[in-house]
């Protein structure tokens, strides 16, 4: 019975053992299940642990990273800027993030354009990469693409596929700034507002660039190329929603022709070459609210040039040579006019002389001198000077020829007044030349500029001046003309090409009135022909030789002037010796007689010699036993000359035995000085007792 009881105890634990083994299955595998569940949900929310995550803003940036990591399918914007990323680190599972919107992707190492881009992607920065090829096929894939930035890469005109954005329809924004092209890209979607192509090598503009922009509205083209020659007369005319133009750092001479006016509110002009507005330039923009002529060469402005110009907030013009006379006079008017509604900065005159330095707004009291005066051509001249009094008579109507600016290089002109001398004339035209009533006369100050003076018999009310480069052969050159006020009688013409041959023709304007009375203009007086001069700009290696020229000259003045110095130098240095060694010799002269006085006049003077050398005296008898003198106290005896604090000896002449003095001369030697001698006081007759005061 013991052992049956046993064998079913036994019975019994491995039967409970095998139902917890059973159920500890149970519990493991529900706890497998619920871990699985709980993965599935934080899987939208998982965050790279090389980045930063905000909700959908993944901030990768900065990291390092030469590869993109995995991220989140929630993600809308990734920054991915300043790493080492190149165009295999790009993974293709980036275009299965269909929620992203924003990918900003600069300043890494991106060789091409990227690949495997999620086609939800509205905006991409690019900047600061080497990408060469803008694919038509890789930027298919974008078609939601509304801002695309490639700032400094390597992107060139013949780069860019035909028709490469045409898959774009969204692009708004496209920024080129600082790559390699040569002209403007072909093929930009009708929908593009900003486009910004500046610091690249852009030198021509054709009629065709813009064609289809209707939408742009800021167009900048800042640092290129580009001359008036090189610029389609109607390029900017296609843009009728243009607000904002920007040319800064070009080599422009004049605005471009036919600017949008009607919309245009914002136009950069500075830091060209322009030496002339031409009036009607700015006609039309009475919605422009600021105009930047900065940095350029112009020294007056034509009247009227503002008319339009009724919102005009910021007037800019910094760094031109003003020439404030009676010509500005009605830009003064005009701005006293509008008073605070504008800012002006710049307009700072720098001649004439007396106004140097002076805001034209400032000179109240000199254009007051100013005086308007227009030879009157009946009725209507009367009313036409009346009406150049208040501001309006010229402004009505230009007299200043715009040659077209597409075809500069053509001697053709639209007045035939204005003909230029035929170049197959038999004689040469010189730096002067004389007409019926005006003489003028040319000459080049330096390789860029001209001055040119004139004088006029009769009274006009202003001049017509053109001058003409001539090219390469005598058929072909560049006119350009300005108009010039009645009271001047000298212009500089700056901005010249050096080594250049240049055609300078003046001819005065008279005022006439035509078949209708509100048509009035400036005609060219049939009586009085166009005079010409002709003259040649120097090399800049030639001015800078006559400016080394007049410095050597300044130079050979100077050896003259430095001998001259030098000598005066010599003779004060001399002098100045002299007197030191007179000084010195008086000096040592006196010091010389002061000791040989000491030594030879110690009877005069009465010195001590035991003193002088420092000998303690004894008053005690002092004896010389060889033949000499001896010296005793004199005790008992009263001084001839009784001195407080003195001493009074005898000097007792001590005789050899042979009985000879030794002050006895020698028999071949004379006592002549009576003193600087060995002498015998017993033959001089001086007794042998003397006194000696110390």
């Amino acid at each position: 019975m013991a052992l049956e009881g046993v064998a079913e105890s036994r019975d019994w634990l491995f039967m409970l053992l095998l139902c917890l083994t059973l159920m500890a299955e149970v519990l493991e595998f529900a706890a497998a299940s619920t871990q699985g569940l709980g993965d599935i949900d934080m899987g939208d929310s998982y965050c790279p642990s090389v980045c930063r995550c905000d909700e959908d803003f993944i901030y990768c940036n900065d990291r390092g990273l030469s590869a993109i990591p995995p991220l989140p399918p929630s993600a809308t914007v990734l920054y991915l800027q300043n790493n080492h990323i190149d165009n295999a680190g790009l993974p293709t599972s980036l275009e299965h993030l269909t929620t992203v919107r924003v990918i900003y992707l600069y300043d890494n190492e991106l060789d091409d354009f990227p690949l495997h881009m999620p086609p939800s992607l509205r905006e991409l920065h690019l900047q600061d990469n080497n990408i060469r090829v803008l694919p038509r096929a890789t930027l298919a894939r974008l078609p939601l693409l509304e801002k695309l930035h490639l700032d400094d890469n390597s992107v060139s005109t013949v780069s860019i596929e035909d028709q490469a954005f045409v898959d774009n329809p969204r692009l708004r924004l496209l920024f080129l700034s600082r790559n390699h092209l040569s002209s403007i890209p072909s093929g930009l979607p009708a929908a593009l507002e900003e486009l910004r192509l500046d610091d690249n090598r852009i030198s021509t503009i054709p009629t065709h660039a813009f064609r289809g922009l209707s939408s742009l509205r800021r167009l900048v083209l800042d640092g290129n190329l580009l001359a008036n020659q090189r610029i389609a007369d109607d390029t900017f005319a296609r843009l009728s929603n243009l607000t904002e133009l920007s040319l800064v750092r070009n080599s422009l001479q004049k605005p471009p022709l036919n600017l949008p006016g009607a919309t245009l509110q914002r136009l950069s002009l500075q830091d060209n070459a322009i030496t002339h507005m031409p009036r009607g330039s700015l006609d039309g923009m009475r919605h422009l609210q600021r105009l930047d002529l900065s940095g350029n060469n112009l020294t007056t402005l034509p009247r009227g040039l503002f008319r339009d110009l009724d919102s005009l907030a910021q007037l800019l013009v910094r760094g031109n040579p003003w020439y404030c006379n009676c010509n500005l006079r009605w830009l003064h008017d005009w701005l006293h006019a509008r008073g605070n509604t504008i800012t002006v900065r710049g307009l700072t005159c720098q001649g004439p002389e007396r106004v140097r330095d002076m805001a034209l707004r400032d000179l109240t009291s000199q254009m007051e001198e100013c005086e308007t005066t227009a030879p009157a051509a009946g009725a209507a001249g009367a009313a036409g000077s009346r009406d150049r009094a208040a501001g309006g008579g010229i402004a009505g109507s230009s007299t200043t020829l715009s040659p077209l600016q597409g075809s500069l290089f053509t001697l053709r002109s639209r007045r035939p007044s204005l003909g230029f001398p035929d170049a197959g004339l038999d004689f040469k035209l010189s730096s002067s030349g004389v007409g019926k009533n005006l003489a003028l006369n040319v000459k080049a100050l330096s390789h860029d500029s001209i001055r040119v003076t004139w004088s006029v018999a009769q009274p006009t009310t202003s001049f017509r001046l053109s001058w003409l480069r001539q090219g390469s052969s005598a058929a072909m050159g560049s006119i350009t003309e300005t108009l010039v006020q009645s009271d001047r009688r000298e212009y500089l013409l700056t901005s010249l090409q050096p080594l250049s041959s240049y055609i300078i023709c003046i001819v005065p304007l008279a005022t006439s009135s035509g078949a209708k009375g509100a048509m009035t203009g400036e005609e060219v007086d049939p009586d009085n022909e166009p005079v010409c001069a002709k003259t040649e700009t120097a090399s800049p290696r030639q001015d800078t030789s006559q400016d080394q020229g007049q410095g050597s000259e300044q130079l050979t003045t100077l050896p003259l002037a430095g001998i001259i110095g030098g000598a005066s130098a010599l003779v004060s240095l001399a002098l100045i010796l002299a007197i030191f060694c007179w000084y010195s010799h008086r000096a040592g002269c006196l010091t010389n007689r002061d000791h040989y006085t000491r030594n030879n006049s110690r009877k005069t003077k009465q010195y001590d010699d035991y003193i002088e050398s420092g000998t303690k005296k004894d008053t005690t008898i002092l004896e010389i036993r060889s033949p000499g003198f001896q010296m005793t106290p004199m005790a008992t005896r009263e001084p001839l000359q009784p001195k407080p604090l003195r001493e009074d000896y005898i000097i007792h002449t001590i005789f050899p035995p042979n009985g000879t003095g030794i002050y006895k001369a020698p028999h071949h030697m004379t006592n002549t000085a009576g003193y600087g001698t060995n002498r015998g006081y017993r033959e001089g007759g001086i007794p042998d007792l003397d006194y000696s005061y110390t």
